[in-house]
């Protein structure tokens, strides 16, 4: 159990330690919202069941193990077809890492991540999340319970370098002292049209641990890159919409209530096959950069590094295939799909622009971006590939 000096300097973003969580669950099961939105998800087993079995956990390791896991396991079964984990060589070496992925769901790339090295037998990675997700205390609590530790975004300019520098401390000092690995995704947000890159302001949060070092304070987090692949993707039609939305009002932004839809879409959505693919340990090649000056040009070769392993491991589908062909006006992937999968893939867009609803919908462009969605990875290990043979 920690309790240590140094981690109470955290206490505003860190996860909730064993300590904390019987007063923590009972401020969940007080909470009317928290009973509506989980209510459904437990069932058949009853409320009064259900509490009982929250009640009975009094560290994190039980909360995650006798609750969540089980709950996300019915998830799993319920909503895909395959879930694997790919290159574990490159994970299974005992250090701590950081796990810089693609982000593609809201809430189940974390928790799917951690679900397969539960499988695995490996200690769980702590969760960044962004506090603009945290619409109800009830989330607050709940993420708190399990692993995560917040991203704060909604403060002023004047606060974000502070803010920045003490989110950069807490990840250091979780990973070099505690030994805790953690997950954060490459960029604040999804990517919506899938075209996956590292935001350098990302890894210059990383490096204010240590500013006057920034390749060693890069080195010492020990970063491992993971592709995460959806064969589908349950939001998709939710991003063409915002797509269409921006287009049309460049001021357009997401409400808090926008976040929830995707965040229950993406969950309760069948997602086909997922599979998590890790990249090589990128500290050797950050070698390359060691004594640079240049320290823009060192966050975009970081930043590229990490982007390459991601686009190399990425995993296909035939919809991928299929989606490549149909936005390059080819047929340079025919071998890897059959006639039917190209018309069942055609179907499936129709469908998810048929649950579209907003005044002058474009389907044109509604479909273009779709498309791409499903496309872009393939045009991106693509980038990657060419490099290679040259």
């Amino acid at each position: 159990m920690e309790t240590t000096d140094q981690l109470s300097n955290f206490d505003d973003i860190r996860p909730f330690l064993d300590s904390e969580v019987p007063e923590a669950i009972e401020q969940l099961l007080a909470d009317e919202k928290f009973r509506k939105a989980v209510e459904p998800l437990v069932q058949p087993f009853s409320w009064e069941k259900f509490s009982a079995a929250m009640r009975s956990c009094k560290t994190v390791d039980n909360f995650q193990r006798n609750i969540i896991y089980p709950t996300v396991n019915r998830l799993i079964e319920k909503t895909t077809k395959e879930l694997k984990g790919i290159n574990w060589d490159n994970a299974e070496n005992g250090a701590s890492h950081l796990i810089i992925s693609n982000h593609r769901d809201i809430v189940l790339d974390a928790a799917f991540l951690n679900m397969i090295m539960f499988a695995k037998m490996m200690d769980t990675t702590e969760i960044a999340i962004g506090d603009n997700l945290l619409i109800y205390p009830w989330i607050t609590t709940l993420v708190r319970l399990n692993r995560s530790f917040i991203v704060k975004r909604s403060v002023s300019m004047r606060e974000m370098l502070q803010t920045s520098k003490h989110l950069s401390d807490y990840i250091h000092h979780t990973v070099t002292q505690r030994d805790q690995s953690i997950w954060i995704a490459q960029r604040e947000g999804r990517a919506k049209d899938s075209s996956d890159r590292t935001q350098t302001s990302l890894l210059k949060m990383l490096t204010l641990h240590n500013s006057s070092k920034p390749v060693e304070t890069l080195q010492e987090l020990n970063i491992i890159p993971l592709a995460i692949s959806y064969e589908l993707d349950p939001c998709d039609y939710l991003k063409a919409k915002e797509f269409q939305l921006k287009r049309d009002n460049p001021e357009y932004k997401k409400t808090p209530a926008d976040d929830l839809e995707n965040m229950l879409t993406g969950i309760n959505g069948y997602k086909g096959r997922v599979h998590f693919t890790f990249g090589n340990e990128i500290s050797d090649r950050l070698k390359e950069v060691e004594g640079t000056k240049d320290k823009a040009a060192m966050l975009e070769f970081v930043a590229k590094t990490i982007d390459d392993e991601i686009y190399g491991n990425y995993a296909f589908f035939p919809f991928n295939y299929v989606a490549y062909d149909l936005m390059t006006d080819s047929q340079q992937f025919q071998s890897e799909y059959t006639g039917s999968d190209k018309l069942q893939f055609e179907q499936y867009v129709k469908g998810q622009i048929e649950k579209i609803n907003i005044p002058d919908k474009d389907p044109v462009f509604l479909r273009e971006k779709i498309i791409e969605m499903y496309g872009n990875t393939v045009k991106n290990q693509l980038s990657v590939s060419s490099l290679t043979a040259l």
